[in-house]
């Protein structure tokens, strides 16, 4: 936009506030949630130019009338991976803009840990002039660690060239994750800390306190959504950390954290999704789901408003974004009542959402990315059994954190095995980015698996090819069948793929319209339930969870393509204890 063309607007705005101009749009007998002066009041809300710019109504190209709903501001996550959406930037704007979606921050470390540089720029440039604002963070941990595989490494030269190159999308550092080389004073996270002093600094630290935290808060991050414990939430906040309370689809904080949040400290909370299930953004939406939870456990509705809007922009430093002020750029949601938050007309940019396009731009799809190096074998896939006692990852369910368990091992003709019966199945992860030919094994209990076997590629954050299983030749054939394909989910039975899922963005998101996504998920979901045994009404997330048994940042026994972590050693262990 030139200067002459701004200058243009700015003085058409403000004739819109004087009175002196009609409209864009004016939103009337509406009942507006204001977020800034913390009440609830009448308002004959004015647009001109993408900007609010009044309270007093008048002449309008186009009128709403609210006749009494609540109109709060746009909603903005604050903490989100759009590839765990499954969906290409595209696709998952047109997918959370219905629910009043705004914007929202993303950390796209999931692709760049398959592609690099490239995956970024890939993002950036598929989710350019959406309705949605697609607000990214440059990656702090490319890999997570040195205990895993990735397709990419980004040092801090490439942290400063993405602040650099694009300063005003790319507002920061994101999630911190490797925080016990940050509290040692690992030179290479220092140097990615000093690369973002002055922007934004997103935590990751489950589980951290004492003198470890204060280390960790005073080296630069400044929020944490990994809080799983009330007392661990409050220490971080007393230590200055602004609580990001996470609602996910496999992580669920918000029962446990909301009771932190009161009158004097509101003001340090966001609520964020983190990850989201494409069909339970379908089924249940998205950041208006959250605050319908909140508000269900009790917080006043403006303070639950404000935290999915106000205060993560301020967080950002995302000026005149959060609220429906003069001056503010026009994201509001119109919805029927402060309980349900049914949505009945949203307004991006100073638009109704049924006047946006929404751009196609897939040809912007990037490369595949599946080099697996050497033979999936059942043979490769044999545990010998080395001693009466063997480390277990012990899922819980609803959360992304897992239980360290011991047990002793199903033998059979010497070789330890999956068994259905107590709910132990075979993990393995197989490195899927430079044919390293890297195969770990391990055993899970929790998936709930009674025959056959379930595959994916997306498997945080290195984003292996993981596998789980109660028999080897299953195993293989899952795995075979994504190698194939390019990436996605497979569930195999009985020498046959039940079903599949293609994947081809990096293995990791598909640039298919929504609708085709959730039939893919579920004649998965469908498939799995004939693997697992689940009744119809049991809710089922196993692909998602199975993905964060890989993740060696978050405790407490994780696999990766090299063997099993002891995250809160942060360090590899053997299989067996001897």
């Amino acid at each position: 936009m030139s200067a002459n063309e701004s200058l243009e607007m700015l003085g058409r705005r403000l004739a819109v506030a004087r009175g002196e101009a009609p409209a864009d749009l004016v939103i009337k007998n509406a009942r507006l949630v204001n977020v800034l002066s913390g009440e609830i009041h009448e308002a004959d809300v004015t647009v001109a130019e993408g900007v609010f710019v009044g309270f007093a109504g008048g002449e309008a190209r186009q009128v709403i009338d609210a006749d009494g709903a609540y109109l709060c501001p746009g909603f903005i996550d604050g903490h989100i991976h759009i590839e765990s959406t499954l969906l290409s930037p595209p696709v998952f704007a047109r997918a959370v803009a219905p629910h009043g979606t705004c914007a929202v921050i993303s950390d796209p470390h999931e692709i760049a840990n398959v592609l690099g540089l490239p995956g970024i720029e890939y993002m950036l440039a598929c989710s350019q002039d959406l309705p949605v604002t697609c607000y990214f963070m440059a990656p702090s941990c490319v890999p997570a660690t040195n205990m895993a595989t990735s397709g990419a490494r980004l040092g801090a030269m490439d942290v400063a060239a993405l602040l650099a190159r694009h300063p005003e999308r790319i507002l920061g550092l994101a999630e911190v994750m490797n925080f016990p080389g940050v509290v040692a004073g690992d030179e290479t996270m220092l140097r990615k800390l000093l690369a973002a002093k002055g922007r934004v600094i997103d935590g990751h630290a489950p589980g951290l306190t004492g003198r470890a935290l204060d280390a960790y808060a005073t080296a630069g991050p400044q929020s944490d959504h990994e809080c799983t414990e009330f007392d661990e939430a409050r220490e971080k906040l007393r230590r200055g950390l602004t609580i990001m309370i996470r609602q996910g689809s496999t992580e669920k904080n918000l029962d446990t954290l909301i009771d932190l949040v009161t009158a004097d400290n509101w003001s340090q909370f966001s609520l964020v999704s983190d990850d989201r299930d494409p069909t339970d953004l379908s089924r249940e939406g998205h950041m208006n789901a959250l605050v319908r939870q909140a508000v269900a456990r009790g917080v006043p509705p403006v303070r639950a408003v404000a935290m999915a809007s106000l205060n993560t922009a301020r967080y950002f430093g995302l000026r005149r974004r959060g609220a429906v002020a003069p001056g503010y750029r026009a994201d509001a949601v119109l919805v029927e009542d402060l309980t349900s938050f049914a949505i009945r007309e949203v307004v991006l940019d100073g638009k109704r959402l049924a006047d946006w396009e929404f751009a196609d731009r897939s040809c912007l799809t990037p490369p595949r990315a599946m080099r697996v190096g050497g033979e999936v074998s059942e043979a490769r896939l044999s545990v010998p059994a080395a001693s009466p006692r063997m480390r277990v990852i012990g899922v819980i369910p609803g959360q992304i954190v897992t239980d360290p368990l011991e047990m002793a091992p199903t033998v059979r003709d010497g070789l330890a095995v999956a068994d259905a019966g107590r709910d132990l199945a075979k993990l393995a992860v197989i490195e899927r980015h430079k044919a390293t030919g890297n195969l770990a094994l391990g055993f899970v209990k929790g998936l709930g698996l009674k025959n056959g076997a379930i595959a994916g590629t997306v498997a945080h954050d290195a984003h292996n090819l993981i596998v789980a299983g109660t028999n080897d030749a299953d195993m293989v054939l899952a795995a075979r069948t994504l190698m194939i394909s390019g990436g996605g989910f497979a569930v195999a039975s009985g020498g046959q793929v039940l079903a599949q899922l293609r994947l081809p963005v990096a293995g990791l998101m598909s640039d298919a319209p929504l609708e085709v996504i959730l039939d893919g998920l579920s004649k998965l979901d469908a498939a799995f339930r004939q693997v697992a045994d689940l009744p119809a009404e049991v809710e089922a997330h196993p692909f998602m969870t199975m993905s964060f048994l890989s993740l060696e940042v978050i405790p407490s026994l994780k696999l990766t393509d090299k063997g099993l972590v002891d995250v809160t050693a942060f360090a590899p262990v053997p299989l067996f204890i001897v």
